[in-house]
């Protein structure tokens, strides 16, 4: 195994040449400073070659994930310091200024090398140092921004890039740094990357189409976004009239879906179900449901016809139950009733449109049961915690009967 350590220059220039408490900083001539940015310049790109070759030098994996893993430590140790030395008096000058500027670019982009081409071999679950956080998320944050001005002309839908930038801005202007993880950092790192390759002309039509394919090669499971996709597919295929056309136009938007390659490993919510797989469920669930639709469809009769009058039809302002539960938490607490049969229908379908119309919530009062028993298959976290929490409640009052 190859011992050579690549970092040996910049380890002395470091922790010696540039460390005020060993040496004297002052001393350190124009024509040095300018000598030291040329040699940083060339170590850069000779570490990255240099790392490469000793890598596949290794025979097993286990070799490869700790070197991967030092290198990646040493690179932030280095950046931590610089960075903390960038603020000190003697640095003032503009030589050194331009030194420590340099040194900060250079260990930012041997991380950057490491975190995109050896990613497998880095533990992603370690919690992200404080200045090379507050670091990653400045340039992040630069990024977004020039990223926003240039799809502003671009994506015509504004809902989906409201989605996708509140989660970027979200990430990077949080004050919560304790709990970021490297995992979280690259996601972000890599998905800028990704809207970053997008070349779209200005106003193409295709340019929200292609938005929503890299959200979704990204696995980027927020549950806004889920919402947004399958509500847009809804409406696409409620455009036909008939049972029929809208499991052709399901079927066809499920193998566009399936057509779209998703990367392994890459999350934006790792303790999320993948987003392909949520939305798979969603388009089973409602094939299953205009395939019994179809099954049990009847040739439609002259409204005088008695026996076709719907019992369910009532008043839109009066004779309504008012749920303190949200839409989607009434749908979860429907969808466990009857997959439990705790309250047995004909079909899940079934059970959702004789029951909902004669519900409402605080913010709603005209309910649309299709679309509450479409959210029961998408349950967000914080829904099933307040269901889960009423349902404990119920249970404490049956308990003092």
């Amino acid at each position: 195994m190859n011992q050579t350590y690549l970092l040996e220059w910049l380890d002395l220039l470091v922790t010696f040449t540039l460390n005020p408490s060993k040496n004297d900083v002052n001393a350190i001539t124009s024509v040095q400073s300018n000598a030291i940015v040329e040699k940083t310049i060339a170590q850069t790109e000779s570490i990255q070659c240099e790392f490469k070759i000793k890598i596949f030098s290794l025979n097993k994996e286990k070799q490869i994930k700790i070197v991967v893993g030092n290198y990646h430590s040493s690179l932030i140790i280095f950046l931590d310091k610089v960075i903390e030395r960038s603020h000190s008096v003697a640095f003032e000058r503009h030589d050194l200024k331009q030194v420590i500027n340099t040194l900060i670019s250079c260990f930012e982009e041997l991380l950057s090398f490491l975190e995109t081409r050896f990613s497998d071999y880095l533990s992603l679950d370690v919690r992200v140092p404080a200045t090379y956080l507050v670091v990653s998320k400045k340039k992040l944050k630069q990024k977004i921004d020039k990223l926003k001005v240039s799809t502003a002309s671009t994506l015509s839908d504004q809902k989906v890039t409201a989605i996708l930038f509140n989660n970027l801005y979200s990430f990077v202007n949080s004050k919560r740094n304790g709990k970021v993880t490297f995992r979280q950092v690259l996601y972000r790192k890599q998905l800028i990357k990704e809207l970053e390759l997008l070349k779209i002309k200005p106003n193409n039509a295709e340019a929200n189409l292609l938005l929503a394919d890299i959200l979704i090669y990204m696995n980027f499971n927020s549950r806004r976004f889920i919402n947004y996709f399958t509500q847009c597919v809804a409406d696409k295929i409620n455009c036909s009239e008939s049972a029929a056309g809208k499991m052709e136009k399901l079927l066809f938007y499920f193998k566009k879906l399936n057509q779209i390659h998703s990367i392994d490993g890459v999350i934006l919510n790792p303790h999320h179900k993948d987003l392909k797989t949520v939305l798979s469920d969603w388009f089973q669930h409602e094939m299953v449901y205009l395939e019994k639709k179809l099954h049990f469809s009847v040739v439609p009769v002259h409204s005088n016809d008695k026996k076709l009058i719907p019992a369910a039809v009532i008043d839109s302002t009066k004779d309504k139950i008012l749920c303190k539960l949200s839409i989607d938490q009434t749908a979860l607490v429907l969808r466990a009733s009857e997959e439990l049969e705790i309250l047995i229908a004909k079909s899940m379908n079934h059970l959702f449109k004789t029951i909902v119309p004669f519900l409402s919530t605080p913010n709603k009062v005209n309910l649309s049961y299709d679309s509450m028993r479409s959210k029961s298959y998408v349950a967000e976290e914080r829904d099933k915690k307040i269901v889960i929490e009423t349902l404990e409640r119920m249970i404490r009052q049956i308990k003092e009967y």
